[in-house]
């Protein structure tokens, strides 16, 4: 397995409003004797969390891109960048796709300088248990297990992620050389989630409790033990182990001190960041430092000049018509205000992605955080876990408390239940009164109020629906997008490529390629 040797040149400290950039060049030190003292481990941990803004430059391309939220936006377009976002959205991709390859090396080039870092605090991970020993880094036992928790925490967000987008992947856990990692064989599914439950349970033993209100400005963006405890909730709900998330949820609800805040569209402003409902966000600083986030341009229209942001967009993360059209929003009467902030439109063909969109004066180097757990995540997790429980029971009620922070009304009691944006009623034609319309309107809310922040693909995995959703999906849009293509390819084709097995993507060639004892996923 290719890995690139760790080379940590910046210290990122990140603070409430102002984020604090400490350039500290290091890389010719080697991690073996650097990583001997608390300031040294947390410097090296601190790259760990601008490592993961390298994965999230292409996660939205293997997510929502896979899914109904988002598609290739120029049908007609034959540029490589375009082409390889159809194969993903067709999915038609090969094992050498190199947007796939990209994502898997820079995710693994990350858990690698996150094993150096837990090595140094002397943690090792055997036949399925996590033991922490002295280490080379010195330090007390407080400031050593925050360091530990926030490390195992970073790592079991990036196999969980791995997992899901791959099945069963290379667990590596300790720095190896280029000659072990080429024997190294991939690990089952249940391997997998095996060390991501193990990394995150004793995260959320180790990490801060310190209730939101009481947190340092300059702690802002570090892993809490509410992090880990709803990623945790979020790894037991892909498992279908809701019994075990339940909890988990009840605890960040009931004593993290976060919540949802009065408006949706704070959530993502510049001026509100790490606001009370991010519980968890890969962080990004504009100014130059080589910190700010690409979404702003990657996202914006292309061809919109400085219209939309300065120096053009790429017109990536394009939103569909079937995500447009699930927001209502009639002209008189309730709206659904969540999507004036998720979907902007520049000319009458070209809609854009907009929430993580800030005026920028470089290139490819905007301000906004995405967020990776909010708080909304957590309460509409907490349906999910309690299932249903009847029409005015607790399940519906959290869905009604999301959609009433987006503008839903009550329901008056006649006329059609879609003719305005409302909460569901108790009672009446259009109470949910069955399991299987509960989980329609969960999962439907789910994505209005997390679109574009890269949810919608694993829950449509979660919930079974993906097969039969993708498949409708492409039949709705055929005539004015997917029967645009040359060389055109027929929906019933099309929609044949959305098998089971596809679901997962391709172990990148190269990995086949030079480690000859492994197996490729079935369908490639």
């Amino acid at each position: 397995m290719r890995y690139i040797s760790i080379a940590l040149t910046f210290v990122v400290i990140f603070s409430s409003c102002d984020k604090i950039i400490d350039v500290d060049p290091i890389s010719n030190v080697g991690v073996d004797q650097f990583y001997t003292n608390y300031t040294e481990a947390n410097t090296g941990l601190t790259g760990c969390y601008y490592g993961l803004q390298e994965p999230m430059y292409n996660e939205w391309m293997l997510t929502e891109l896979r899914g109904d939220n988002v598609k290739q936006g120029t049908p007609t377009s034959t540029s490589t960048p375009n082409i390889e976002l159809n194969d993903l959205d067709e999915f038609t991709l090969s094992s050498s796709h190199a947007q796939v390859y990209t994502y898997w090396l820079a995710t693994y080039k990350n858990i690698r300088a996150l094993n150096y870092v837990l090595r140094s605090l002397g943690v090792t991970f055997n036949n399925g248990t996590l033991t922490v020993g002295q280490g080379t880094a010195v330090m007390t036992t407080e400031l050593k297990n925050q360091l530990i928790g926030e490390a195992l925490f970073l790592r079991a967000y990036h196999y969980f992620n791995l997992t899901r987008l791959f099945g069963g992947v290379f667990l590596i856990t300790e720095p190896v050389d280029p000659a072990f990692a080429k024997e190294v064989k991939r690990s089952t599914v249940d391997e997998c989630y095996a060390l991501v439950t193990a990394d995150l349970s004793m995260a959320k033993d180790l990490l801060s409790t310190k209730t939101f209100a009481t947190i340092a400005s300059a702690n802002f963006g570090r892993a809490s033990s509410w992090a880990a405890k709803a990623l945790l909730a979020k790894v037991y709900l892909t498992l279908n182990r809701k019994t075990d998330a339940l909890p988990l949820l009840d605890d960040v609800i009931n004593n993290s001190g976060y919540g949802l805040l009065s408006t949706y569209a704070d959530i993502f402003s510049i001026t509100n960041e790490m606001n009370k409902e991010i519980i968890f966000a890969v962080r990004y600083k504009a100014g130059g430092y080589g910190l700010g986030s690409p979404f702003a341009n990657l996202f914006a229209p292309a061809g919109s000049g400085n219209a939309v942001v300065n120096n053009d967009g790429s017109g990536f993360d394009f939103p569909t018509e079937s995500i447009k059209n699930a927001y209502i929003t009639p002209t008189t009467g309730a709206s659904d205000l969540r999507k004036a902030v998720s979907i902007g439109q520049y000319t009458a063909l070209k809609p854009y992605s907009k929430k993580f969109i800030s005026p920028v004066v470089t290139k490819y180097d905007a301000e906004n955080d995405f967020p990776i757990i909010r708080f909304a995540d957590v309460i509409l997790m907490k349906a999910e876990a309690t299932g249903y429980d009847g029409a005015a029971g607790t399940s519906v009620t959290i869905i009604n408390q999301v959609r009433t922070r987006a503008g839903a009304g009550t329901y008056p009691g006649t006329g059609a239940f879609t003719a305005a944006f409302y909460k569901y009623p108790a009672t009446g034609t259009y109470a949910i009164n069955d399991a299987a319309s509960f989980k329609t309107a969960l999962f439907n809310e789910r994505r209005l109020e997390l679109s574009f922040e890269n949810q919608r693909f694993f829950d449509l995995v979660r919930s079974g629906d993906a097969l039969t959703t993708i498949k409708a999906y492409y039949a709705a849009e055929f005539a004015i997008h997917y029967g645009l293509y040359t060389p055109l390819i027929p929906l019933a084709t099309l929609q044949g490529f959305v098998t089971q097995d596809r679901l997962l993507l391709p172990i990148p060639q190269r990995e086949i390629d030079t480690n000859k004892q492994i197996t490729q996923n079935s369908g490639y």
